[in-house]
């Protein structure tokens, strides 16, 4: 593990991704210091891993080398960031804000210029892997902003990160998220047609899944979803109203560039009918519930 020792460091988050990678960096002997909107899951974190909470995203903020952050949406993090009780506030310059969360690149862009008046480095920093990677400290992290600041990002990032690269300046690392949200939701459709049509087909769809995952077909999806798919359980991993959230993102943003995102248009609406069956809360994966109706 890469070791952080005497590194004194805040986590703005402790949801399911955000909890796991402020405990990574506890154990890599980093200090540090804690903030989540709901004090409960403050508490249990500081029980957890020890160290300190903060009542404040100001007060986390005040005499740390770096700010990470993973919180819900656009609106989320300009709360933790802006305003006097923000984490702007209490940042001195020279230091550096990482951001996890997946929001817009609009947004991004924003914050970052605010940063950057005040003398405060920028990362966006978006991450794949769901609460599995976070859990495992194996996640792909995607980023955005200057050179140098990037460079401090990847090092302090290292004990979560199975991967990490810069994309480009502020904003690339959200671009680079969206990318990967659009063809995970092309995966999983296609993922969860495959398996309703070998039922319909009376075939054995374990033993399918061992053939076809051997060949062209075979993704992620496929090796880590396909048997909580068969037994139509999807109270795990990575929440439908999060991922119509990211795709929402996606669309606003093909628009805007001129991107034609059809696919990613129609899937975003089938997670829409899973939502109106009371799946907001189920795995992407339960797209296939759709199919069995």
């Amino acid at each position: 593990m890469a070791d952080r020792t005497g590194e004194r460091l805040a986590f703005l988050g402790l949801g399911v991704m955000g909890g796991p990678m402020a405990g990574h960096l506890a154990r890599a002997g980093a200090s540090v210091t804690v903030y989540n909107r709901t004090s409960a899951r403050t508490e249990a974190w500081v029980a957890k891993h020890g160290h300190r909470s903060a009542p404040t995203p100001r007060e986390a903020a005040e005499a740390v080398q770096a700010v990470l952050a993973c919180v819900g949406n656009d609106d989320d993090l300009r709360s933790v960031c802006l305003g006097p009780d923000g984490a702007f506030a209490g940042m001195a310059e020279g230091t550096l804000f990482i951001d996890h969360t997946t929001v817009s690149a609009k947004v991004t862009r924003e914050l970052a210029a605010e940063a950057a008046r005040r003398g405060i480095g920028y990362v966006d920093a978006p991450v794949s892997g769901g609460q599995a990677g976070a859990e495992k400290g194996q996640l792909s992290i995607m980023c955005g902003g200057a050179e140098g600041d990037y460079a401090q990002a990847e090092a302090i990032v290292a004990p979560y990160a199975k991967v990490c690269r810069r994309l480009g300046e502020a904003g690339a690392g959200q671009m680079a998220k969206m990318a990967n949200q659009i063809a995970i939701a092309g995966l999983v459709q296609g993922l969860s047609e495959a398996l309703a049509f070998a039922e319909k087909a009376g075939l054995d769809g374990r033993a399918l899944v061992e053939v076809i995952s051997q060949g062209a077909a075979g993704s992620w999806q496929m090796a880590n979803r396909h048997g909580t798919m068969l037994e139509d359980r999807f109270d795990h991993g990575f929440a439908v109203d999060w991922m119509r959230k990211d795709l929402g993102i996606c669309l606003d943003a093909g628009r805007e560039i001129g991107a034609s995102l059809p696919v990613t248009a129609l899937v975003d609406q089938f997670y829409g009918d899973v939502q109106a069956m009371g799946g907001g809360r189920w795995d992407t994966s339960s797209l296939i519930k759709r199919l069995r109706r």
